[in-house]
């Protein structure tokens, strides 16, 4: 994987893989995201998002909504807890297009106060529909049990109260304060010549004033277990277990991301999916997360089921935990399970629009990008020694939470 890495005089990195096909991906990943919020901005970051969608100096929403919709292409955006991105996936014959739009409206929005007070109904709607999806809001609400009263335990959207306060100034503020220049990463894949690529960053970027800022420090974030059962209006009993696991930068999370996969990952081989659904049929959904943040990261298994089957569900998640805990993979199984893995990463790196904000996302983080070699090999160098010493430090029972709508 032959990489171009360039960097502009203001800070902006950039990162691009050049591949064959008639469609290029590209974005602006920032290392801005709600936990960058102090309680009363709670949702900021998320309705910025949405804002840079409603106008610059030289554009209207609608020229925004239109212009790469208009030539078959698509302009998005999204936020996480620790970061913001705004990327497009073109035609590569308006490549430049989309890096014009990219850049205009991250640095030139005007945040009119006419559509801030429209977006304040439309947001508020957005967190109404998760109020009632139980299946979403349980992820939110077992952070938000498990680091209570700090950023990282917020959910993104916000709440109707901090929503409708916010102001025009408010958002400029926050702008000005948190979105630096040496914070953000260029990325595309497409079939564009490197010099073109950075010709068009220095054309579109280049002007931007710079504004430098050390990476981010948030205070640590301190793990409650808490075991909760909420009165809800649902169908069927909601559930999860979990549990704190291992920051970004640990070495140990890729034998962590290799058991949440062996555990609950997208194959319908998935040891909770044949326990859970195909042996016992007590479940439609199951699945098991793995989200390493900076600092600390959130392992869960997620699972709905009949009310009569919730204890019978649960002991057999606990089984499962236990058996990882207590019984060394034997060869085969181990090598099974790597494989697999591997075979979802060569996957994503098909996917040009994943596989460009990966880029991006890794640049900004480790200041790096491991090929899919590099991390093959990582994966084939584990040891069931260490899946065992993980599991029993993640999967403890003493250390689980465990949240349940009923």
């Amino acid at each position: 994987m032959e990489l171009l890495y360039h960097t502009l005089k203001n800070g902006i990195r950039v990162v691009h893989l050049r591949t064959n096909g008639m469609v290029a991906h590209c974005g602006l990943v920032i290392n801005t995201g709600s936990r960058n919020e102090r309680g009363d901005e709670h949702g900021m970051v998320h309705f910025i998002e949405h804002m840079l969608f409603k106008g610059t100096q030289k554009r209207k929403t609608y020229h925004i909504l239109s212009s790469l919709d208009d030539a078959g292409g698509e302009l998005n955006a999204y936020t996480t807890k620790e970061e913001t991105a705004i990327h497009a996936s073109v035609l590569r014959e308006e490549f430049e297009k989309a890096v014009d739009i990219i850049s205009d409206i991250t640095f030139n929005s005007v945040f009119p106060a006419r559509e801030i007070e429209k977006e304040k109904d439309v947001i508020i709607e957005e967190i109404n529909s998760y109020l009632d999806d139980p299946a979403e809001l349980i992820f939110d609400d077992f952070e938000e049990m498990i680091f209570p009263g700090q950023p990282i335990g917020r959910n993104i959207l916000g709440t109707p109260v901090t929503v409708k306060s916010f102001t025009q100034k408010a958002l400029f503020q926050f702008f000005s304060g948190n979105y630096k220049t040496n914070q953000m990463v260029f990325c595309s894949v497409g079939n564009i010549p490197d010099e073109k690529v950075v010709r068009l960053v220095n054309k579109y970027f280049g002007a931007v004033i710079s504004n430098i800022k050390k990476g981010r420090k948030y205070k640590p974030a301190f793990y409650i277990k808490s075991i909760v059962t909420k009165k809800m209006d649902t169908n069927q009993d909601h559930c999860i277990i979990g549990n704190v696991a291992y920051n970004i930068k640990d070495k140990r999370r890729i034998g962590m991301f290799l058991l949440n996969n062996l555990l609950g990952g997208q194959g319908l081989n998935s040891r909770l999916n044949l326990s859970l659904r195909e042996k016992n049929g007590l479940a439609y959904n199951v699945e098991s997360n793995y989200n390493a943040y900076l600092d600390t990261g959130v392992f869960s298994i997620y699972f709905g089921t009949d009310r009569q089957n919730l204890e019978k569900s649960i002991a057999i998640t606990l089984f499962e935990l236990n058996k990882l805990r207590n019984t060394r993979l034997g060869p085969l199984q181990f090598s099974k399970a790597k494989n697999q893995l591997k075979g979802y990463l060569a996957r994503s790196y098909e996917n040009h629009e994943s596989l460009m904000l990966s880029l991006g996302k890794s640049l900004l983080v480790f200041n790096r990008i491991d090929s899919l070699e590099d991390i093959c090999k990582k994966i084939d160098s584990l040891t069931t020694s260490e899946l065992l010493e993980i599991s029993n430090e993640v999967f403890e029972p003493s250390g689980l939470s465990t949240l349940i709508y009923k």
